[in-house]
């Protein structure tokens, strides 16, 4: 591992003051993916600043409904919270089939959003890859890539994303606050991570100086009828081949509210709109949910090793659907 210097940051502006003012700097919050990516020689920062001093450890419930997490936040502990568990119980569910008891005790809400891709020609330095050296190729594509996207895929990369949480978190529209000594933005986490295109290096939308302070989750009444489904090559805390996170509301037979959002499939947490659009005032069938799951997968591009996930994806879908229903789907 490359020397790095380490500093303590005893509040939020020192942390934000100390990447503003130096190049080449990293947060420190659960490290459960940025210490792995250190010993591995993919991230090498001059300085780890570590923040889990600063007070980024409250759910807070605002006077509107929407809940207010702080970005440090412990996986385990969002999981468990009874507002959570009640009102969003899709989240509790992607967070707890995301990792071990030991990584959610560790992981932390902001570092989970940040984290990066696991696939395996990342992982490789004697490997091309466009994320981590620019410009030098993508040896995933005509490589081994079963597990690779085939949503939101381009020329230069198609790594999925691996995180659960987010998935469910662009399913309920939540909002992430950073912060930077240039002030505070709010940025739906819809837009938070960025597709490939020709810049896959560039994963998010985030600024080198700015820090995930909160994420937040507006009041989504549909919410509470919620699920998070995972399908998996084992069922020990694997990565997703695919996973759906859904809502639905169903009043005499037709779709009043519907939410969908896949993991596992795409470079990016996806939002299922087509799949949405399709559902909307239609009556909650098992042939509307399988129409519904095709218009999504649509314009899925897959290879012979991955092409099996789109087919896999709208049976998830329709699975997940169907259990929202409770199985009362015609």
């Amino acid at each position: 591992m490359k020397p790095f210097a380490y500093l303590s940051a005893p509040d939020t502006a020192t942390a934000l003051r100390t990447i503003a003012d130096s190049e080449d700097v990293k947060f420190l919050a659960g490290g459960t993916n940025l210490v792995d990516l250190m010993r591995e020689g993919i991230e090498h920062p001059a300085t780890v600043v570590d923040i889990t001093r600063l007070p980024l450890t409250g759910i807070e419930e605002l006077p509107d409904g929407t809940l207010r997490v702080g970005a440090l936040v412990t996986n385990s502990r969002l999981a468990a919270d009874p507002l959570i568990r009640t009102r969003y119980p899709v989240l509790a569910q992607a967070i707890l089939l995301g990792a071990s008891a030991q990584l959610r005790n560790m992981a932390t809400v902001g570092g989970n959003l940040l984290q990066r891709t696991r696939c395996m020609y990342f992982y490789d330095e004697t490997s091309a890859c466009n994320k981590r050296a620019p410009g030098s190729g993508c040896d995933a594509i005509g490589g081994f890539s079963r597990g690779s996207a085939v949503l939101g895929a381009s020329e230069h990369c198609i790594a999925t994303h691996p995180s659960d949480m987010a998935v469910a978190l662009v399913m309920l529209d939540a909002v992430v606050e950073v912060e930077s000594v240039r002030g505070i933005r709010r940025i739906p986490v819809a837009d938070f991570h960025a597709l490939p295109g020709d810049t896959p290096h560039i994963e998010t939308v985030l600024a080198a100086d700015e820090l995930i302070t909160a994420v937040e989750l507006p009041p989504v009444p549909v919410a509470a009828h919620s699920r998070y489904r995972k399908v998996r090559d084992r069922a020990s805390y694997a990565f997703a081949l695919v996973s759906v996170a859904a809502a639905l509301a169903v009043e005499d037979g037709v779709v009043t509210e519907v939410r969908l959002a896949l993991g596992g499939v795409a470079t990016k947490p996806w939002r299922a709109t087509e799949a949405e659009r399709a559902l909307l005032d239609r009556p909650a069938t098992e042939e509307a949910f399988q129409r519904a799951a095709e218009a999504e997968l649509g314009a899925a591009v897959g290879g012979p090793q991955n092409i099996f996930k789109i087919e896999l994806a709208q049976r998830t879908i329709v699975a997940t659907l169907r259990q929202l229903t409770d199985g009362s789907a015609a």
